[in-house]
């Protein structure tokens, strides 16, 4: 399904129902927009595990302005215009106070949506994600995971990508991100990528990208999640983020045990956390 947020059409998926019968009355369930990464990439790879909240969620899933299968031109993928999406849609679809979940790339654009839109969300999730790059603490942490060709690949991609290195990056790197759950290939094999969208990204608005000054507008509970042993959002990028939000507003959990995306490597214990913040 799309909703046409001006200037592009969003491609969504809604697993699960907002009312459910409850006795004598229908009762609504809280709406959780899921939000994937790239970007380039589209929500295909978070549907393994995020359905499971269906049982008590209308899951919404989105792929944002020209990824996925969503429309629009390059001129306006922008972070601003991606935070802006969410709210237009939220509003085409009357969704009201969602809980939202940003997994990296994801992450950013909650980060814009919530800076421009304080008002609008319920809760909020930044997972392995970044307000601000720490490119220093990436490229020695894909060193130490994959030794020098990695450091030396993932530079070559960060600083300047072609179909070439994007193509060495997700062989070599991509694989160092989790220690035990890697994003299995047939479900990478499925998503669709346009690597014209994340060579934009990268070489454009994330070279110089700062989202932290934003965050004092949040009002609402957030929780900032992020794994140890992530090389691309390594800690210090979830750390900047929770200091970077109004005291009382904030919690930061790390796993010490995992990657980028906790819930590849350690699911159970992110389930818990999930449940426990958004309060089922």
């Amino acid at each position: 399904m799309h909703v046409d947020v001006g200037g592009a059409k969003i491609f969504f998926e809604v697993v699960g129902t907002k009312l459910v019968v409850d006795g004598p009355v229908m009762r609504e369930r809280p709406t959780l927009i899921v939000m994937h990464g790239g970007p380039g990439f589209d929500h295909s790879m978070l549907r393994m595990y995020f359905d499971r909240f269906a049982d008590a969620y209308q899951v919404v899933y989105i792929d944002h302005r020209g990824n996925g299968r969503s429309t629009g031109e390059p001129d306006s993928w922008t972070l601003a215009q991606w935070g802006d999406d969410l709210h237009a849609f939220c509003q085409a679809l009357s969704i009201e106070k969602p809980l939202v979940y940003g997994l990296s790339f994801g992450g950013m654009v909650a980060m814009s949506y919530a800076a421009r839109h304080p008002e609008h969300p319920a809760k909020l999730v930044f997972a392995s994600t970044a307000g601000k790059m720490d490119w220093q603490a990436s490229i020695d942490a894909f060193e130490r995971l994959g030794g020098p060709s990695a450091r030396a690949i993932a530079e070559g991609f960060w600083t300047a990508p072609t179909p070439e290195n994007t193509a060495e990056y997700m062989k070599v790197c991509m694989p160092l991100y989790n220690p035990h759950g890697a994003t299995p290939p047939e479900v990478r094999a499925r998503a669709i990528m346009r690597q014209e969208v994340m060579h934009h990204f990268i070489n454009g608005e994330q070279q110089q990208m700062d989202l932290l000054t934003g965050l004092a507008n949040v009002t609402c509970p957030t929780l900032v999640i992020g794994g140890a042993l992530d090389p691309i959002t390594p800690p210090s990028c979830s750390k900047a983020i929770y200091e970077a939000l109004p005291k009382g507003v904030a919690q930061l959990v790390m796993f010490e045990g995992a990657g980028h995306g906790v819930q590849r490597d350690e699911p159970d214990r992110a389930e818990t956390v999930f449940r426990e913040f958004w309060g089922s």
